[in-house]
């Protein structure tokens, strides 16, 4: 019963998080809204894993884990270049 409280407790705020993404207003908003979209994501898939008890989703979760945290300094690099000219 825990498991799925966790589940949906995700669900919810992936929901809000979705929210927040399409609505903005800035372009930095969206992209921490991505951000924690993927940490959630990540979230669920290490739960699944625990759920279903198959280990095999937990590499798929570190490998989202690193993907998402190396996107976001490729952003943030980004926008201190495009601030520095």
């Amino acid at each position: 019963m825990i498991v799925q409280l966790a589940f949906l407790t995700i669900t919810i705020a992936m929901a809000l998080t979705f929210w927040r993404l399409v609505r903005g207003p800035t372009i930095l908003d969206r992209v921490v809204a991505l951000d924690l979209i993927a940490l959630l994501s990540v979230g669920f898939m290490a739960l699944y894993a625990i759920d279903a008890d198959q280990a095999v989703y937990l590499d798929v979760a570190a490998t989202l884990a690193l993907i998402a945290f190396l996107s976001t300094l490729a952003f943030a690099w980004f926008v201190q270049q495009k601030g520095e000219s």
